[in-house]
């Protein structure tokens, strides 16, 4: 049965969504968002009046405080604010005093390890262009990444590796990639999971899913404008390459990321529904409650126009 396509703000029932997740999640199945910081979810997640400053709404200060509301009705999010920097450890520090001891966070490794070549875009400066020297450097990861996590293992449910479309100057076929990535997993310390999320069709063949499951890493089941979509993914007889499952439904096929933000902003409601990304989510829950897997699903605004009704439509009967 296909859930709720729109849903008011001011009826969204937001205690027994919590409840539902809350249930899933004591089954090792963790749904939760893309992000966080969403004016656009007061009424749903989030209650206005506890970012009142001086009678008014206050932006710096729910900015400064909504993940604690937000940890009260999800077990978990990703974090995509790491993928463009390496978080200070008072940063770190911080973030997870935040949230409650069961709270799990996915983080987006950043990209100074994961793009070869830096795009030529103005906020990348003199690197814009040009290849990247840090491109898969296990030492800078650990050092820069891995090692202030550390104390944090325990709520950190997965590391993604997230690599922007590949040209042929970078790699000229899938196995080329599966080659220089194989060395770099196999450097990864065991106290993370590890997930692994491509932008290039081509590279979904048997090289790169033998790499992964070599190293027991997720192949990262992603709705994204260019891959084919989650069902494709997902009936890959290989694709499972981990004891754990990973998914980001990110954007509908063919729709850019540009135009998914014009389209959606800022966020308040489900403006089109993606029943094929929503059944290829609900497929993925029931593989985890079948075969006792840890499931760790992330929902972007950007799928269909608000992920909190989203993610209810996948937990309602």
């Amino acid at each position: 049965m296909v859930g709720p396509l729109f849903e008011d703000p001011s009826s969204f029932d937001r205690s027994g969504l919590a409840a539902k997740l809350r249930t899933l999640a004591d089954r090792n199945i963790y749904i939760g968002g893309s992000s966080w910081k969403y004016e656009g979810w007061l009424g749903q997640v989030y209650s206005r009046e506890r970012y009142l400053s001086r009678g008014r709404f206050s932006q710096k200060l729910f900015q400064a405080e909504c993940l604690r509301e937000y940890a009260e009705t999800f077990p978990t999010v990703c974090g995509d604010f790491a993928f463009y920097q390496f978080p200070a450890e008072d940063f770190w520090r911080r973030l997870f005093q935040q949230t409650p001891a069961g709270f799990r966070f996915a983080f987006k490794v950043p990209e100074q390890i994961t793009c070869k070549v830096f795009p030529a875009h103005a906020r990348y400066g003199p690197q814009a262009g040009k290849e990247n020297e840090a491109f898969l450097d296990s030492r800078m990861l650990h050092e820069m990444f891995l090692r202030p996590l550390l104390p944090y293992r325990e709520k950190t449910a997965v590391l993604i590796f997230e690599f922007g479309a590949f040209g042929h100057r970078s790699f000229a076929s899938p196995r080329e990639f599966a080659d220089r990535l194989d060395p770099f997993l196999s450097s990864l310390p065991p106290e993370f999971r590890y997930a692994v999320e491509i932008r290039n069709p081509e590279f979904l063949d048997r090289d790169y899913f033998a790499c992964l499951r070599h190293h027991r890493v997720a192949h990262v089941y992603n709705a994204w404008s260019r891959m084919p979509e989650l069902r494709h993914q997902i009936s890959i007889p290989d694709s499972a390459t981990a004891n754990f499952q990973v998914c980001r439904a990110l954007l509908r096929r063919g729709r850019l990321y540009e135009n998914a933000v014009e389209t959606f902003s800022p966020y308040t409601e489900v403006k089109d529904p993606n029943p094929e990304a929503r059944e290829s989510m609900r497929v993925l829950i029931g593989r985890a409650r079948e075969n006792h897997e840890f499931l760790f699903l992330f929902v972007n605004n950007r799928l269909e126009g608000n992920a909190p009704t989203t993610i209810l439509s996948l937990v309602e009967p």
